[in-house]
């Protein structure tokens, strides 16, 4: 069947194809931007922390005994956290990757200089730390036990060494081999040097929406506060059990403290996105129903445009057209105007995503987006317009003769 009488029929109700193939295009570029979002969205979620989430968890340990020794304590603490049955380690920190607080500083490599450096978490640690986050040394050596120092809320030092991720060497001695930043000195608040001994692959920052997320370090520090976070790694399987095992412990150690804050790494990295994991369900649930709405704008087109020409569809049938030929007609006249919408349609989703991206500084949309959202609209609108179409092919030849 030729596609030029129908689109000439189609021309003598302009407004109600003009309108579904406006339906089609805003659905189009709206359904191409969210996809697009849900998609960088999604990648943001999946960045590894580089932590073994599936056996890591962490909780604070706020002592309320004003004659207790909190070195004592913490170094008693952690040696009964280690020698617990299913505990591969423990040590005592001031925060985690995503958990949403912790320090950051500014580490630059020259003192005083007017470099802008690049921002780093800062995670206080022992030589237990990377066994524990279950990450990966991959140049130069771990803390000693003999470097670990204490610091307490009234004497701030950082200490003279440290241990950064790999994203800090990529920013600070780009294109530089890992052997040679070892040993380099590098500054916190312009003077403070901190010497380079370690590097680890991966370690996230405690905030998923910092742009140096990837970007931390560790320093040989134990905090002689009130207020301790410790983090344990257990066996496989026995994240669980260990927990609960671990909260009863320290309480029955010391019953002037409250455990706060007890969580898994799964836990902590759902919150951490939680409001990315809202945006995607909400634009999801706006392109679902975007997309409903589009389908039944062309039902109801159809609907109205078979009932409409019963007669002149009973009259083609009496002439001879077959029931696939009456079938073909409509649904070439959904693919006319679907074609009209997705056309426009491409075009407003690719200025829709200029403007996000010059606006709000979003990730430009992949280039398959636009065909595909083309060929799903297609598909969505021949499925619409079937049901209508199969009522057309099924008027009897017989409506020709009625004279009402």
């Amino acid at each position: 069947m030729e596609t030029g009488p129908i689109f000439r029929a189609m021309l003598r109700n302009k407004s109600g194809f003009a309108l579904i193939a406006i339906q089609v295009a805003v659905t189009m570029a709206i359904m191409v931007n969210a996809i697009a979002i849900i998609q960088e969205r999604s990648r943001l979620m999946a960045r590894p922390s580089g932590v073994d989430e599936a056996n890591v968890f962490h909780l604070s340990s706020m002592n309320f005994d004003p004659d207790a020794d909190l070195r004592v304590l913490i170094e008693e603490d952690l040696r009964a956290l280690r020698g617990m049955p299913g505990v591969v380690d423990a040590f005592s920190s001031n925060s985690v990757p995503l958990r949403g607080g912790g320090w950051s500083m500014r580490l630059k490599t020259e003192p005083n200089a007017e470099l802008e450096g690049s921002g780093v978490a800062i995670y206080f640690s022992d030589e237990h730390a990377i066994d524990t986050f279950g990450t990966t040394l991959i140049a130069g050596r771990n803390f000693r036990p003999e470097e670990i120092r204490w610091n307490t809320p009234e004497t701030l030092q950082w200490p003279p060494l440290g241990i950064v991720s790999a994203a800090v060497v990529e920013t600070l001695f780009p294109g530089e081999p890992l052997a040679d930043v070892l040993g380099r000195t590098t500054y916190i608040n312009d003077d403070n040097p901190v010497q380079i001994i370690g590097v680890v692959d991966r370690l996230q920052a405690p905030w998923s929406t910092w742009t140096s997320i990837e970007r931390s370090m560790l320093v040989p520090e134990w905090r002689e506060w009130d207020n301790i976070r410790y983090v344990i790694r257990t066996e496989p399987g026995e994240l669980d059990r260990m927990m609960v095992e671990v909260e009863e412990m320290l309480v029955a150690r010391n019953p002037n403290r409250v455990i706060q804050n007890l969580r898994n790494m799964a836990e902590t990295r759902a919150r951490s996105y939680r409001d990315d994991a809202a945006m995607i369900g909400m634009l999801t649930f706006i392109v679902t129903l975007l997309t409903i709405i589009t389908a039944l704008g062309i039902v109801g087109l159809a609907s109205f445009s078979v009932s409409r020409r019963t007669k002149q569809i009973g009259t083609r049938r009496a002439l001879g057209a077959t029931r696939g030929a009456i079938l073909r007609y409509f649904l070439i006249e959904n693919l006319l105007v679907s074609t009209v919408g997705v056309v426009f349609g491409g075009v407003l989703a690719v200025a829709l995503n200029v403007w996000l991206v010059d606006t709000f500084e979003t990730a430009p949309m992949d280039w398959y987006l636009v065909p595909a959202a083309i060929v799903t609209l297609w598909a969505v609108g021949l499925f619409a317009v079937a049901g209508p179409a199969r009522r057309a092919s099924r008027v009897s030849p017989a409506i020709a003769t009625r004279t009402v």
